[in-house]
């Protein structure tokens, strides 16, 4: 089972991501369940605004697109900003967005059969508006949202400490992220014994 984790996380390597962090307690679960898994920091590449699947020369989404298209599963990861997603995770969703008119060769959109799962860090709330603004972009070109298939760490109301400066709660959110591998991976597993049909003629 091949899994993309795409962070969106304003900031570029090597500085310490709040957002990696939780993914990477996502990713040790998936890994123990045997997955293969690659982690893209999308701000350190050149991904051009745009709606298009290549934006021409300079672009590096095309790059990113062709190991989110190897693989089984995707998981969004992204911090919370000002109650919604980042603005890199929006650039990543309009992009995914330039796959809806491409289909496989039985004439499925060629997200279909690919599961999705959501990683969302922030100082306030908003982690569940995030998860619904991705999973629904992400369900609209093709993609199975497994259930309860997203983990996320805020630190209540208001301004506070980020994920790697508190302990508040991380309990649950590590364990949460535990049941997103299992339940993106039970999910896979099923899509690939008995995939979505092509659509009727």
């Amino acid at each position: 089972m091949k899994v993309l984790v795409l962070n969106c996380t304003l900031k570029p390597s090597p500085e310490a991501s709040n957002t990696e962090a939780l993914a990477a307690e996502v990713i040790k679960e998936l890994e123990k369940l045997g997955a293969k898994v690659k982690m893209i920091r999308v701000a350190d590449y050149n991904v051009i605004t745009g709606s298009k699947s290549d934006m021409g020369e300079g672009d590096a989404w095309p790059a990113i697109l062709k190991d989110l298209l190897a693989s089984d599963i995707l998981i969004m990861a992204t911090p919370t900003w000002m109650g919604t997603l980042s603005s890199m995770a929006m650039r990543v969703m309009e992009r995914i967005n330039g796959l809806y008119p491409a289909r496989d060769k039985e004439g499925r959109p060629v997200t279909y059969n690919k599961v999705a799962g959501f990683v969302v860090t922030g100082e306030e709330d908003g982690a569940r508006h995030v998860v619904a603004e991705m999973a629904h972009g992400l369900m609209d070109v093709g993609f199975t949202i497994a259930p309860q298939s997203y983990t996320y760490w805020n630190n209540g109301p208001g301004p506070g400490d980020k994920y790697l400066e508190s302990n508040f709660r991380k309990d649950w959110s590590i364990a949460t992220g535990k049941l997103v591998a299992a339940n993106v991976i039970a999910v896979a597993k099923a899509l690939k014994e008995t995939p979505i049909p092509p659509p009727p003629k």
